[in-house]
């Protein structure tokens, strides 16, 4: 008796799941109508932005390659004769890396002190000028960052008083240390020295450097103490209790935790600093050893276009292999950074 089936039951209990699965179906099928539609309303949206970036960022790109294949107007040193531009391949690179300069001959190297003879050392003096001032200025943005990272008086009245240098524009800071830099100046005043500081190479240099640490090191400091306020108290009282010194909380659980602000930073920093312009072009009209690549570009730009852009491309391709440098193996990645914390906060 209890194996028989009443008459249609089973039926009914088919036709009812069923119906639930077609529901399910149908609740599918409308998810994926709405994410469609969601995602046909998203890219309708962000089209416009992505258009006028494509202008704003890529067509200058571009338009500087395609003219660095091109030839600058002007006399022909192997014939004497005008031209008026066309295709030149890659000579204009060549130019630059091989420093070749056309003769009557054809091509020859290119005689000391003029543009073409002073990449290779201008591409040094800017990595020269990158790593020295990043140092410092991590260096001391560091140590800023933690003093206002504790709670005292007065800390943002100092928080504040500390954005001035970096507030000021570049042109006038350069301006500024130039004066202080000068024979008359206030640093040889105070030490009683006679440097002509912008006369040679390396005092050149040494105050080139000090207006730039000076200037950038609160853009540093703001940006590491953002890091450092990430780090829960809870974690540096724990250690305490558990009897970590000083220096182990700030080797075991400071450098760790501020790693990914502290690479963002140097990144941010590094790219700047390879394109230092203001600085030197002020301060010393880029003489005595400090003629960056950006100085370079400029002062070429006002004998050709094409060559220039040639010159702008090798730049560049120089500040991508640094930032995928910093990006790929040493986690500089402010959005990965950023989309982790907030998966963490999810969790």
């Amino acid at each position: 008796m209890s194996t028989q089936v009443e008459p249609g039951a089973l039926p009914g209990r088919k036709a009812s799941r069923k119906g639930g699965d077609n529901k399910g179906v149908n609740k599918e099928v409308g998810a994926d109508r709405k994410e469609k539609t969601q995602g046909r309303a998203a890219t309708l949206l962000i089209a416009p932005t992505l258009i006028v970036l494509a202008i704003v960022i890529l067509y200058p790109v571009i338009n500087a390659v395609i003219m660095s294949f091109q030839h600058d107007q002007g006399l022909d040193a192997a014939t004497g004769l005008f031209v008026t531009g066309g295709f030149a391949g890659v000579s204009n690179y060549v130019h630059w890396l091989f420093q070749q300069c056309p003769t009557s001959g054809g091509t020859g190297s290119c005689p000391p002190g003029t543009l073409g003879a002073q990449f290779w050392s201008a591409t040094g003096v800017t990595f020269f000028f990158t790593v020295v001032t990043v140092f410092f200025e991590t260096l001391f943005g560091f140590w800023m960052a933690l003093i206002m990272a504790r709670t005292f008086k007065g800390r943002s009245v100092l928080r504040a008083a500390v954005l001035v240098p970096w507030a000021i524009p570049t042109a006038v800071t350069a301006k500024l240390w130039f004066f202080i830099f000068a024979f008359d100046g206030i640093v040889n005043t105070l030490f009683h020295s006679s440097i002509l500081w912008t006369g040679s190479e390396g005092p050149a240099r040494a105050a080139i450097i000090i207006a730039d640490v000076w200037k950038t090191t609160p853009f540093m400091a703001l940006l590491i103490l953002a890091g450092l306020q990430m780090i829960p108290a809870e974690v540096y009282e724990a250690a305490k209790v558990d009897g970590a010194s000083a220096w182990q909380r700030f080797r075991l659980i400071t450098l760790p935790l501020v790693k990914p602000a502290l690479m963002v930073a140097i990144l941010f920093r590094v790219l700047d600093a390879l394109r230092m312009y203001d600085l030197p072009a002020i301060m010393t009209g880029g003489a005595n050893g400090t003629t960056t690549l950006s100085i370079l570009v400029v002062d070429q730009i006002r004998v050709g276009f094409n060559s220039a852009a040639a010159l702008s491309t090798i730049t560049f391709v120089i500040i991508f292999i640094v930032a995928f440098i910093f990006v790929r193996f040493l986690g500089a990645n402010a959005v990965e950074s950023a989309s982790g914390g907030a998966k963490g906060k999810q969790k």
